[in-house]
């Protein structure tokens, strides 16, 4: 399945389309940079063994982050639909999404190496049809923001772990990074932070 997305660069009015085919269990995905703007990444998404996902990643790295790639994005089930309900004790009609951690690991890392954004939610529904989240982890270093890497997909009831790893550029500022993860859906909207420290 081809997936096209064009995005207009802002203050640079660039305007930047980029294709890649995206096929479960396939792909890796290179941040691109236009001079200081945030650039464009279109990559494929993983699913279990057995599954396919519908999205890609979208986004990029810039700023401090420049040269940097970001990684394979995966997931795992945790709970299923009637665990988490039960875990919420939720009955409701509007589905939701809750973040229920975040974690990156490691905390502190070197320039060139790998840090691994980790985002467990609960999406709480009571319906069996699939509903639309998305995700957003936006980076930021010194109060700027530095990557917006973002993938949307239709997940069913329960738990999940996804993960979607940054590989540092060499040559990455030393300092505070700051990650805000977002988890949306039609009627919900759930954000945490987690730091780590480039060396």
């Amino acid at each position: 399945m081809k997936k096209c997305v064009s995005l207009l660069m802002t203050g640079m009015m660039v305007l930047l389309c980029s294709c890649e085919t995206v096929s479960k269990h396939e792909g890796a995905t290179t941040g691109a940079a236009l001079g200081a703007g945030v650039g464009a990444v279109v990559g494929a998404v993983a699913a279990p063994k057995g599954k396919t996902v519908e999205g890609a990643i979208i986004g990029g790295l810039a700023g401090a982050l420049v040269g940097g790639t970001i990684g394979h994005y995966a997931y795992d089930v945790k709970r299923n639909q009637a665990e988490t309900n039960r875990v919420y004790n939720f009955s409701g009609r509007e589905a939701t999404a809750r973040i229920e951690e975040v974690s990156i690991s490691p905390k502190t890392v070197k320039p060139g190496e790998k840090v691994a954004t980790k985002l467990t939610y609960a999406v709480l529904t009571t319906s069996n049809l699939p509903v639309k989240v998305k995700e957003v982890r936006e980076i930021y270093f010194m109060g700027e923001l530095w990557g917006n890497p973002e993938v949307t997909v239709e997940r069913t009831g329960g738990t999940y772990v996804s993960d979607l790893p940054i590989i540092l550029p060499k040559d990455a500022r030393k300092g505070t990074y700051k990650v805000k993860f977002t988890v949306l859906t039609e009627m919900s909207k759930d954000t945490r932070e987690a730091t780590f420290t480039v060396q």
